[in-house]
């Protein structure tokens, strides 16, 4: 069972789960709680082989998306919640697309940062470099690099120090598990298309995203009910490098499900396409 936490109990608000990516954990949402609670009940989850949720190990038959889905289902269910918001930073945009394939009835609105929707050449090529190296090499010492390489700017140092900070807790073993089914990331975007039309989708990425910003913008060109917003002075992580932003539009799609207009935002934002 994952380890998870639940703001608020108020049965006139709806629910936002929220799902970090891969290293870190709820407290990356720090930002948000504050903003968000006072409109919806909470629920900050930590995904398998972060803090106290079960280890990658655990899942017989082998570790992968489908696990963490249902893991992530699991949670609503035992809370009693049918239907929630969905928020997602990085690998968590991951497990939302693939919530949206598979259970699009869940999701009321999802508000993907940093999304990831397929791997690049770059991406491929550090994968393979971190698979020769992996064996040889202290986990820590390969993440810290690669978060490096993803949020390399200076405006890039908080957030990608508190990723580090937390991904100094997990086991090798759990990032290693994670690491090891990154290459089927573009299978869980593959059906949202038609799966999850209807759904309200919000794609918040960062200027300096030159991992995967180009690729975001291309696979969203003429997708239902799916809204990009590109934030400027911020990279991979926009929930940490434009917090106020984030959660200025973020709170405004979820409220207004799906309608969101530039003169609602602030002079941060760098475009918006719809």
């Amino acid at each position: 069972m994952l380890e998870y936490k639940v703001i608020g109990s108020d049965p006139a608000k709806e629910y936002v789960i929220f799902l970090h990516g891969i290293g870190g954990s709820a407290n990356i949402f720090f930002p948000q709680m504050k903003a968000f609670k006072k409109s919806f009940n909470l629920i900050a989850v930590n995904l398998p082989g972060h803090k106290k949720s079960s280890s990658v190990s655990d899942y017989k038959g082998g570790f992968s998306f489908d696990d963490v889905t249902e893991e992530v289902l699991k949670v609503l269910d035992e809370i009693g919640v049918e239907k929630a918001h969905f928020v997602g930073i990085s690998l968590g945009s991951v497990v939302i697309h693939k919530i949206l394939s598979v259970a699009p009835q869940r999701v009321s609105t999802a508000v993907l940062g940093g999304a990831i929707t397929r791997i690049n050449l770059l991406a491929k090529m550090l994968l393979l470099w971190g698979t020769l190296l992996k064996n040889v090499t202290p986990h820590l010492w390969l993440y810290s690099l690669c978060a490096r390489i993803l949020m390399p700017n200076d405006n890039h140092k908080d957030s990608r120090n508190a990723f580090i900070q937390e991904a100094a807790q997990m086991k090798r073993q759990d990032f290693l598990g994670w690491y090891d089914i990154v290459h089927t990331v573009p299978e869980t975007f593959t059906n949202i298309e038609t799966t999850a039309a209807s759904v309200p989708k919000l794609y918040l990425t960062g200027e300096d995203d030159h991992m995967f910003k180009k690729d975001v913008t291309k696979d969203l060109t003429d997708m239902p009910k799916a809204t990009l917003i590109v934030l400027s002075n911020s990279g991979h992580v926009v929930n940490l490098d434009q917090p106020d932003a984030f959660n200025k539009v973020s709170l405004t799609f979820m409220q207004t499900k799906g309608q969101v207009k530039a003169q609602d935002l602030e002079d941060n934002v760098y475009s918006i396409k719809s």
